[in-house]
């Protein structure tokens, strides 16, 4: 977790007193927690002793000189952010200390504005950083329990219908038709949820067997797009969601395998939906140049946090809020969304802000040769 700024410590290694006076003031303005030190060796062991978040670095001081610091600093702890603060700045300079982990560099003399900003800057990162990594490990947990995984993703659906089926078998609604009908819904709904599950499996196994794509001839790309959306018409009705599609009249022809395409646009444009907030809209929009057709499918529900999107096509990765906690899934569709795009030779781009929704956009060759 990123800690906050009462929590932040930073450390200030200059030999001029004034500085580390200058510095210390500013960021403990902004909330920070500053601890300072003379010289090198100083900084080193209190480098040691804190917890640190970022340091600033005199590059020239005697003693131990800051290229010397900013390597023992990657070595004890390479995800401190150390940025470089000299009234020597050259290109030589700038480029050796970029090689040895600084951050960035902020020459002497410098605002109080452009000390906060580097800072800023460099937490940030920090804070993205330690995000993803904890992202990548989450991931890597879900590939070694896989089969964990899969089996209570089976179990709770079949468990629910079992539930389901008792409570008709025993007669409890024979004399309530409405609520048979219900309970029989459901049935149905968890049954179909059971197929999902299953289907994404068997498309994992066909990838690793390379037979994700088998049959390509020319088809009309507008034609599955609308194909697509008329399927999820369905599925958008509980939540009053709009579905928009502009399709041009009469586009071209693509090479492409026409049941892969069907999956692929399904599942954003189901993925869409799922996400959306009630009487939210999602749009479809196919358009086309000389060589390819650039389909988007975008929506206005909750997004995809920053640190999210570098994982978002990995296999077994949900994005984890507080409005999608409730949701469920394998993390399997948006992985062979991809495959399947490139299979096409094409590429697909996500963009994303939390709270205002998503667009994926879909490029693909109208030849593969």
């Amino acid at each position: 977790m990123c800690a906050t700024s009462a929590e932040t410590r930073i450390l200030v290694i200059d030999d001029e007193e004034t500085m580390r006076d200058s510095c210390t003031q500013v960021l403990t303005k902004e909330g920070y927690r500053v601890e300072v030190a003379s010289d090198g060796r100083t900084g080193l062991s209190k480098t040691q002793e804190m917890a640190l978040d970022l340091a600033l670095v005199d590059l020239k001081m005697p003693g131990m000189g800051g290229m010397e610091i900013l390597e023992a600093i990657r070595e004890m702890d390479p995800t401190i952010v150390p940025i470089v603060i000299t009234g020597y700045a050259t290109v030589t300079s700038a480029v050796e200390a970029m090689k040895r982990g600084a951050y960035d560099f902020l020459p002497k003399p410098f605002t109080p504005d452009e000390l906060r900003l580097v800072v800023k800057r460099g937490l940030e990162k920090r804070r993205l950083e330690q995000e993803t990594a904890a992202l990548r490990a989450e991931k890597e947990r879900m590939k070694r329990n896989f089969v964990t995984l899969v089996s209570h993703e089976l179990r709770s659906p079949l468990v629910a219908v079992e539930q389901y089926l008792a409570v008709l078998g025993e007669g409890i609604l024979d004399e309530e038709p409405a609520k048979q009908k219900k309970v029989l819904s459901r049935v149905r709904e968890r049954v179909k949820e059971l197929l999902t599950l299953v289907h994404e499996w068997l498309d994992i196994s066909r990838i690793e067997a390379g037979r994700i794509v088998e049959k390509f001839e020319p088809l009309d790309l507008g034609t599955v797009l609308v194909e697509a959306a008329e399927r999820m018409r369905g599925l958008a009705e509980p939540g009053r969601i709009t579905i928009e599609i502009s399709v041009p009249d009469g586009p071209g022809t693509m090479e492409g395998d026409r049941e892969a395409l069907n999956h692929l646009f399904g599942n954003l444009i189901g993925n869409a939906i799922k996400y959306n907030r009630e009487e939210g809209r999602v749009h479809i929009r196919l358009e086309e140049d000389e060589n390819d057709f650039v389909a988007t499918v975008s929506d206005t529900g909750v997004g995809i946090p920053p640190e999210g999107l570098p994982f978002i096509f990995d296999e077994f990765f949900r994005v984890k809020t507080r409005e999608t906690r409730k949701l469920t899934g394998s993390g399997l569709g948006l992985s062979l969304v991809k495959k399947i795009v490139e299979a096409h030779k094409g590429r697909i781009k996500v963009s994303s802000e939390l709270g205002q929704g998503t667009t994926f956009t879909v490029i693909l060759p109208k030849h593969l040769s």
